[in-house]
């Protein structure tokens, strides 16, 4: 062992008898331990940690006394998982105005926090939620979290989305206004998206989501300017900016304008792909698994296969490309005997099946969502001074994504929240 891991030990365990309260030194033995961003595997290494961050990776070496022991020394062991686009607070069994008329806010954070809960013990130690969560509902999950009131993932939080008037709604009638703008800011021109972005900071937001979408029409898109404005004022207090665009004109302006990722991006063609590429925008791409698009309520067989082949192959022409590509998954509805977090993971599927590396999967689950979120410098990787947010399987992810679906350990900031 290093001489510098050594006096590390010792001045963490002296720390500790001087002030045995302040937190529990936890010695964690991981038999396999995984790097996503270089693929590489480093064998029996112990990871310490001192109350929510790592403090060193060392090589194995009997474990000083007062530190408690965690034994992962079969398991494969990496960095929590994590899902770039979710909406935590949303009801999908309801319309738009039962959300607003029936939940209101306390309901919806209970709702927020369920499914945040889940998402943590199948393994997703941060989410970024981007949006349909009423009046800032978000910002309120996510502070009880940080305070500590409930366990549950980092929330990277969006507040309301922000939209061309009538939000992501088709014509309906005027009285319908207050429902969607319980979820919605209006904002038409760079002025009104201006102040629609220092709103959303204003009330607590982590990141700034924009819709531009056709909806049958043009009204509902955003020009290359709007954009630009919205993503200089998300910039300018460290924030990054994610565009819902679906098509080439909507992504592409969104690109252009200064988005840090395009979200969906479903029916764009290789000349925004490569636009992307060489911007470095990332791709969310939130390709529904087939598997829940047969279990829908409303679905049409041949029709959802066609929808999945169109995806699959739009995701494969992306990594070909060399896109940045970020886990995201978008979960609009609920299955039977299937919680949030268990859905997240059936996407997977959907990236295996464009002929992407496992290896991949893992670090698009990891580092290269803290490299989108911009907190890659504390968590994303088990490196000396991040977030002790660590998860463990019993196989190797490298070799088969599949394998996340049976992670059996779960750290959060340095407490065990599942263990076997």
């Amino acid at each position: 062992m290093k001489r510098g891991s050594v006096c590390a030990i010792v001045a963490l365990i002296g720390s500790l008898l001087v002030e045995p309260a302040l937190a529990e030194v936890i010695a964690l033995k991981a038999g396999y331990l995984i790097d996503p961003a270089t693929a590489s595997v480093s064998r029996d290494k112990i990871v310490l940690i001192d109350g929510a961050k790592i403090v060193d990776v060392v090589e194995r070496m009997p474990v000083p006394a007062p530190a408690r022991v965690i034994d992962l020394s079969t398991r494969w062991v990496l960095p929590g998982l994590m899902d770039l686009h979710t909406h935590l607070s949303y009801d999908y069994t309801a319309s738009l105005c039962a959300n607003y008329l029936e939940h209101g806010n306390g309901y919806r954070a209970l709702i927020g926090l369920s499914k945040a809960q889940e998402m943590l013990q199948a393994g997703f130690t941060t989410v970024r939620d981007v949006g349909n969560a009423g009046n800032y509902v978000d910002t309120d999950l996510r502070r009880a979290i940080e305070a500590g009131l409930f366990k549950g993932p980092t929330i990277v939080n969006a507040g309301k989305i922000i939209a061309p008037f009538g939000g992501q709604q088709d014509a309906v009638s005027p009285t319908v206004g207050p429902c969607w703008n319980y979820e919605y800011i209006d904002a038409d021109g760079v002025d009104e998206v201006r102040k629609a972005v220092r709103t959303n900071i204003f009330y607590g937001a982590r990141v700034i989501k924009l819709v531009s979408d056709f909806r049958g029409g043009t009204h509902g898109v955003y020009t290359e300017a709007e954009i630009r404005v919205a993503a200089e004022e998300a910039h300018r207090v460290g924030l990054t900016l994610a565009v819902h665009a679906k098509e080439d004109e909507t992504a592409m302006a969104a690109v252009l304008g200064g988005a840090d990722s395009i979200e969906h991006a479903y029916a764009v063609t290789d000349a925004v792909l490569k636009l992307m590429k060489q911007k470095g925008v990332y791709l969310v791409n939130t390709d529904i698994p087939l598997s829940h698009l047969l279990g829908g309520k409303s679905s049409n067989p041949a029709v959802a296969r066609e929808r999945s082949r169109a995806k699959v192959e739009r995701l494969r022409r992306a990594y070909q490309i060399g896109v940045p590509l970020a886990f995201g998954t978008d979960v609009t509805h609920d299955l039977p005997d299937r919680d949030r977090g268990r859905m997240a993971l059936d996407f997977i599927d959907v990236w295996l099946e464009a002929g992407i590396p496992s290896a991949y999967i893992v670090k698009a689950m990891t580092t290269q969502g803290a490299k989108l979120m911009k907190i890659d410098g504390e968590r994303g990787s088990l490196a000396k001074g991040h977030y002790a947010d660590i998860i463990a399987s019993p196989g190797n992810p490298l070799d088969d994504a599949r394998v996340l679906g049976s992670v059996d350990f779960v750290m959060k900031n340095g407490q065990v929240v599942r263990e076997r």
